[in-house]
């Protein structure tokens, strides 16, 4: 339900929302840059690879499928398969069962470079959430699901958004 000027809004649960939110634009940057600086590679290009290596789609992915998976835009997501198909890792094939579609495949060179790379990827795991106990762990994977739930629920209306100008 959107919020009007004349809501009782209370400032204390806005600020626990904000410094929320804030913290999760952190946690992103913070993983964006410590992926790029211990494993050589993007969040995005980790995530792609990572989506392409599971056995069920060894056969690959439309783009389309690819980009509602990882959630990102069909641009965002067009810059990356570009930089992975010039490293050899992946390449775009014309799908069998529809020739006017393409399908992302993982290339054998990107499944080995995937499998290369893995040992790296469970230390920063380790890493990254030594100070968690496993309760902590399922507890925080269970609230961040929520809150992806949520924020795909999320309809503010018609209208113009702030900052936007009319006419």
């Amino acid at each position: 339900m959107p919020i009007s000027d004349n809501d009782n809004y209370d400032q204390s649960v806005s600020a626990v929302h904000n410094r929320l939110f804030f913290r999760l634009f952190q946690a992103g940057n913070t993983l964006d840059r410590q992926s790029v600086k211990e494993l050589g590679i993007t969040t995005v290009q980790w995530a792609t690879l990572g989506a392409l290596s599971r056995p069920q789609v060894k056969d690959g992915m439309s783009f389309s499928d690819l980009a509602d998976y990882l959630v990102v835009s069909r641009q965002s997501l067009d810059g990356v398969l570009k930089r992975l198909e010039r490293e050899g890792h992946v390449e775009r094939v014309v799908d069998p069962a529809d020739r006017r579609a393409k399908k992302v495949v993982l290339l054998p060179s990107g499944r080995a470079f995937w499998s290369d790379i893995q040992p790296r990827i469970y230390e920063f795991y380790r890493q990254a959430v030594a100070s968690f106990r496993f309760d902590d762990k399922i507890a925080l994977l269970h609230h961040i699901n929520l809150l992806n739930d949520g924020m795909s629920k999320v309809d503010l209306g018609a209208g113009a958004k702030p900052g936007e100008m009319e006419g």
